[in-house]
């Protein structure tokens, strides 16, 4: 298997993705189709995002995250966050490109200091009830992969 191909963008993703998202997947895959499961948040992690006019906001959890892994920090893959102990969460605000369907997110606040202040890309196609979100980064080994998170709209 491998990351799914994104159709063309709907020149409406401004308006398309606002509202409140639950995530439904979240894999990493190699150029030559190897699944690579994300040491930090795991194979099936629970997530929410809310998009608002110009504003977002992220939350993942390892789906189960134990108190072993409190003291856990992993560095951030390319074009990407870093998470602790299982857990990620920042805010901030957006731009649509509605040509290309990349939205760049800079990074206002965070539950990790090092996150704040980045600008990371990411390749959306939403309809109604259904958001993909795809982007280039590499795994906490520097393997380049292509993460793909599927969410089903919520509000």
């Amino acid at each position: 298997m491998s990351s799914p191909v994104l159709p063309a963008p709907s020149n409406k993703l401004g308006t398309d993705i606002r509202g409140v998202w639950w995530l439904l997947s979240r894999e990493d895959w190699t150029a030559s189709g190897e699944r690579r499961i994300d040491p930090v948040l795991g194979a099936d992690p629970i997530g929410i995002l809310a998009y608002a006019k110009n504003k977002f906001t992220a939350q993942f959890m390892k789906r189960d995250r134990t108190i072993d892994s409190a003291n856990e920090i992993f560095t951030a893959g390319q074009n990407n966050t870093v998470a602790m102990s299982g857990y990620d969460a920042y805010f901030g605000s957006y731009a649509v490109d509605e040509e290309t369907g990349q939205v760049s997110h800079t990074i206002l606040g965070s539950a990790i200091p090092a996150n704040v202040g980045m600008t990371v890309l990411r390749n959306l196609r939403a309809d109604e009830n259904k958001l993909t979100i795809q982007l280039e980064t590499t795994t906490t080994q520097g393997e380049p992969i292509t993460r793909t998170l599927t969410w089903k709209r919520i509000s």
